[in-house]
């Protein structure tokens, strides 16, 4: 598997609710990344595993709630960061929703701008459309680091790693 796949996976899945579930995968993803060729990106990824130990699965839960479910200012859904304009953000939704469609998925559970989703999708293509879909994320992801810098979240460094998949996406396409 290409790396930037795996790297998207492994922030995917620490973007992901940590249920009991999450809580089961948690050894499996630690050790993914421990396999990582980019150096920055293993130790960001350690960081936020070691992290999520030290706090404990339960109180991390807890954190998690607060940080992305219940933040206007930090969740996940990309549309939502600077609603002011409802019809642009429903065209914003519709274009997320587009990228699944032409992609050959349908995202059933969640909505179709919902970071994980979005960095799932990019996994199951080759690199050029992969970097597609995150450049079409991509001003949205940059917002909400500009939040999670002013909320002083560690999972900053999570988006951190996936904008330098865009760049590196399109070094390796030249």
């Amino acid at each position: 598997m290409d790396e930037y796949k795996k790297v998207l996976q492994i922030a995917a899945f620490l973007f992901e609710y940590p249920d009991e579930n999450w809580r089961k995968e948690f050894p499996e993803y630690r050790a993914a990344a421990q396999e990582l060729q980019n150096q920055q990106t293993r130790e960001v990824f350690q960081d936020l595993f070691d992290y999520i130990e030290q706090v404990g699965h339960k109180e991390y839960e807890q954190e998690y709630v607060r940080k992305f479910d219940f933040s206007q200012n930090t969740n996940l859904y990309l549309t939502t960061h600077n609603r002011t304009d409802f019809g642009k953000q429903s065209n914003e939704m519709h274009e997320f929703k587009q990228l699944f469609l032409d992609n050959g998925y349908d995202v059933q559970k969640e909505l179709p701008d919902y970071l994980p989703a979005i960095l799932e999708l990019a996994t199951t293509v080759e690199p050029a459309q992969s970097k597609k879909i995150l450049e079409t994320a991509q001003a949205k992801i940059e917002l909400l680091r500009e939040r999670f810098i002013e909320a002083k979240l560690p999972q900053v460094f999570l988006l951190d790693v996936i904008l330098s998949q865009i760049a590196t996406l399109e070094v390796t396409e030249k």
